[in-house]
């Protein structure tokens, strides 16, 4: 008696792929009619890829459809990702430290400072004269910025502004959350949601592909400070005092 014989029978070889198995072979069509790839098909089906190939060579894929596309762009998230993800989280952590040094370097910013700082960003951010109008010299001052919106009220509390000066207004998108960015802003100013001015509403334009939409989309917020020529003047006089008291570029 043979070994073979003395050991039982001989195991079965493995599954040969000669003809298309049914079941294999409808989800194999199935899987290219959704716009896989023959390497998806192949591993999602447990064949070989020439065996894939011969099932599926008949149906051209569309590469152009949507499905394609958002699979397309979801593979190649997952390829990023494992090839930066470590690089990323050693950059964010990075970052978070350098933030958390430069802020605790600020500590807390003085009168001068703040009055300094805050004319800086409204010279930037807010509304100035033109040549056209000279005298029009409004205090006016616009963003989206929470951070820079409280740093200009403490700015213009430092030159004695007080509340009752001061008048608040949401600029937004005309298809956003008008009411709930109108409720954001006031606690965030603290300041009631009836006492703000209507709302400039911006018109909406389908085609443009907007990038500051979605749920914390809130619009800008405008404070107009009554009566502030002279404020106007004294935050021009300060900007003309830093830039000459800066020396010229390469000097």
């Amino acid at each position: 008696m043979t070994d073979s014989l003395a050991n039982g029978p001989s195991p079965q070889p493995a599954r040969s792929y000669r003809g298309p198995i049914p079941e294999l072979h409808e989800e194999a069509l199935r899987l290219r009619q959704r716009g896989c790839t023959v390497p998806e098909i192949a591993k999602r089906v447990g064949v070989a890829r020439s065996i894939a190939y011969q099932w599926v060579r008949h149906l051209p894929i569309d590469r152009d459809s949507e499905e394609v596309r958002a699979r397309r762009r979801a593979h190649s998230k997952v390829m990023t990702d494992a090839q930066w993800g470590q690089h990323r989280a050693a950059r964010d952590a990075a970052r978070a430290e350098t933030v958390a040094k430069a802020a605790a370097w600020v500590k807390q910013l003085r009168h001068r400072e703040l009055v300094l700082v805050g004319a800086a960003i409204y010279w930037c951010e807010g509304g100035k004269a033109k040549p056209w109008r000279p005298n029009d010299c409004r205090v006016k001052f616009i963003n989206s910025d929470p951070a820079l919106v409280l740093l200009f009220l403490r700015f213009v509390e430092a030159l004695g502004v007080g509340p009752a000066a001061l008048r608040f207004r949401v600029s937004i998108h005309e298809n956003a959350d008008e009411a709930e960015a109108v409720r954001w802003w006031a606690e965030l100013v603290g300041v009631p949601a009836e006492e703000f001015q209507r709302s400039s509403l911006k018109r909406h334009r389908p085609e443009t592909k907007r990038q500051d939409a979605g749920e914390g989309y809130r619009g800008c917020l405008t404070v107009n400070v009554l009566r502030s020529s002279r404020l106007y003047w004294k935050v021009e006089g300060i900007m003309k005092g830093m830039s000459d008291g800066v020396p010229g570029w390469g000097r």
